[in-house]
C-alpha cells in the first residue's frame, strides 16, 4: 500500500509536465551543470519550481523562527487573490512544482484553497506546510476538494509538555485531532490527495519520542514521516536545542563549545537555479533562507520573470555561491 501511495504521488508530479515544461526543465538543469563545471553562472530557461508566500502571519511563537519570534524586518501582510493571479500568470507556463509557503502559517490566508485551485487548474503540482492548528471540518473539506497534492504537517513533540517547548502557544491535541480528521475525510471522499507528510523537528527535548512518533504515524495512516534537523539562530541557547543524536543534527560542537555545520558547505546550490521564492507582496528572493528579503532581486508585480531571473543581482549572487558560498551568512544554516 505504501508503494502505491508513492506511485500516485510521483505520477501526479509527472502529470504536471508538458512539452514546454519538460524542455525548460532540461534547460535549467543543463545550465546548473554547466555552471558547476565552468565555475561561473550559466542560466538557461526559467524556474520550474516556486515558493509563494500566502501570509507572514502565524498563531505560534516558535523560538527559532523569525516569524514566531516576530523579528521579521520586512513588511508583513496577506497576499490577495489579484496579486497571486498576477504572479502565478508570470510563473505558470514553465512551472511544475509550487510550494504555497515561505514564512507564516498559510492556512491563515482566507484565500488559501482558492490559490490552490487556481494553480491546479494550470496543472501545477501544489504543496504546502502547516502547523496543523486549522484542520477543522470546514478547512479539511476545502483542502481535499481544492486538489492540494502534498500537505506537510509539523508535529515537534508527542505530548503537550514536550510539544509546547518549541511550538509555543500551540495545542498538541488540536493538531492530533486535525490529522485524524484529515485522514478520515480523505478516505470518506475517496481522494488520493493530499499526500500527508508528518514532519518532526528533532531537538534535545523531544529526541526520546522518535519511536512513539513512528508507531503513531503508521497507525494514523500518515503517508510519510520525516525527521528533520532543527535550524538554530541563537547559538547561545543551542546546547538546549540541538539534539545529542548525531544523525539528527546539522551541527557539531567544537572543543571550545562553539557550533559549526556538520557538513561542509559546498560551493553550489541547485535551488537558485531551479526555484524562485516570492514574498506576499511580490518581492523575489534567491532562497527560502532569505527570511527578511535581504537579497531581493526584483518584484514580480513590477517586472517580468525573465528580466529578474537573469539580472545583475541574481548573477552576482550565483557567482558568489560558486566562488565561496561560506561568505554568504544565510547559507551557513543550509544543509544543501
Amino acid at each position: 500500500m505504501g508503494h502505491l501511495k508513492y506511485l500516485r504521488y510521483y505520477s501526479q508530479m509527472l502529470g504536471s509536465l508538458n512539452l514546454r515544461r519538460f524542455f525548460n526543465l532540461l534547460s535549467v538543469e543543463t545550465g546548473f551543470m554547466l555552471s558547476r563545471i565552468l565555475r561561473k553562472p550559466v542560466v538557461l530557461g526559467t524556474p520550474w519550481a516556486a515558493s509563494i508566500e500566502p501570509t507572514t502571519s502565524c498563531n505560534l511563537r516558535c523560538p527559532e523562527c523569525p516569524t514566531g519570534m516576530r523579528t521579521l524586518t520586512r513588511s508583513k501582510g496577506n497576499m490577495d487573490l489579484d496579486t497571486f493571479q498576477k504572479i502565478l500568470g508570470k510563473l505558470a507556463p514553465d512551472l511544475i512544482y509550487l510550494t504555497l509557503y515561505f514564512q507564516g502559517e498559510p492556512l491563515l490566508n482566507p484565500h488559501f484553497t482558492e490559490m490552490v485551485q487556481m494553480a491546479r487548474k494550470r496543472n501545477i503540482f501544489v504543496a504546502t506546510s502547516t502547523n496543523g492548528h486549522f484542520l477543522d471540518d470546514k478547512n479539511v473539506d476545502k483542502i481535499i476538494k481544492s486538489g492540494l497534492n502534498h500537505l506537510v504537517i509539523s508535529l515537534d513533540g508527542f505530548d503537550q509538555q514536550t510539544y509546547e517547548q518549541y511550538r509555543v502557544q500551540g495545542n498538541f491535541q488540536t493538531v492530533i485531532e486535525g490529522i485524524h480528521r484529515l485522514v478520515a475525510a480523505r478516505k470518506t471522499l475517496k481522494s488520493d490527495v493530499p499526500f500527508i507528510e508528518l514532519q518532526f523537528l528533532v531537538m534535545r527535548h523531544n529526541q526520546h519520542q522518535l519511536d512513539q512518533v513512528r508507531a503513531w504515524a503508521r497507525e494514523a495512516g500518515i503517508d510519510k514521516l520525516t525527521f528533520k534537523s532543527v535550524q538554530v539562530y541563537n547559538f547561545d541557547k543551542a546546547s538546549s536545542i540541538i539534539p545529542t543524536l548525531v544523525t539528527k543534527s546539522r551541527y557539531r560542537q567544537q572543543p571550545d563549545g562553539s557550533w559549526e555545520m556538520a557538513k561542509h558547505t559546498s560551493n553550489r546550490c541547485h535551488r537558485i537555479w531551479s526555484t524562485v521564492v516570492v514574498t506576499w507582496d511580490g518581492k523575489v528572493v534567491p532562497c527560502c533562507y532569505d527570511k527578511n528579503a535581504d537579497f531581493q532581486t526584483g518584484n514580480l508585480l513590477e517586472e517580468s520573470l525573465s528580466l529578474i531571473w537573469k539580472n545583475q543581482y541574481y548573477y552576482a549572487f550565483r557567482r558568489q555561491v560558486l566562488k565561496d558560498r561560506s561568505e554568504i551568512e544565510m547559507c551557513g544554516n543550509c544543509g544543501e
